[in-house]
């Protein structure tokens, strides 16, 4: 069974290029990929030694991200609608209120009340999770990420995910 689309494609792929646009150009010593659990000095050979962002420093950035309503809107539920596409199940419900929730991840459906499997995040940390900008031990750790469930993690289809930031 297909995922039922609402975003189209393109209007959703310009969304988050915008998000992207808007993120590169604020996120702090944007020429550096993002230090993996802490920050610490380059070494001498790769040039003068300055500080490697934070995992923390990443994501404030990603959610001081300031774009339209709209754009933004648009931008999350089109990540969310390929999440549901490329890990498709019932076992897990993600939600980025206020914009949207997607339910993904194969394994037991769940139908009613609260999902035993409960993934939710701010709009900017779900796009920077989306577009590959950060990483998914790193935002559950750093809090911005709540994740409860023992199915509840996405670490797995994040990477398959990033292919939206490509276009």
């Amino acid at each position: 069974m297909g995922v039922r689309r609402r975003i189209d494609d393109s209007a959703g792929r310009e969304a988050v290029r915008a998000w992207l646009r808007e993120f590169e150009a604020h996120r702090p010593d944007s020429t550096q990929p993002p230090a993996r659990g802490g920050a610490g000095p380059e070494s001498a050979a790769d040039g003068p030694l300055r500080q490697e962002r934070t995992a923390d420093e990443v994501l404030a950035a990603a959610e001081a991200v300031a774009l339209p309503r709209t754009v933004l809107a648009t931008a999350v539920r089109y990540a969310l609608e390929e999440l549901s596409e490329i890990a498709e199940g019932n076992s897990v419900e993600v939600r980025v209120p206020p914009f949207g929730v997607a339910q993904c991840v194969p394994g037991p459906r769940h139908t009613r009340g609260t999902p035993p499997n409960v993934v939710e995040m701010k709009a900017g940390v779900w796009l920077a999770l989306a577009t590959g900008r950060a990483d998914w031990d790193d935002a559950v750790a750093a809090g911005r990420v709540s994740a409860s469930g023992v199915r509840a993690d996405l670490a797995e289809a994040l990477p398959r995910l990033t292919r939206i930031s490509r276009a």
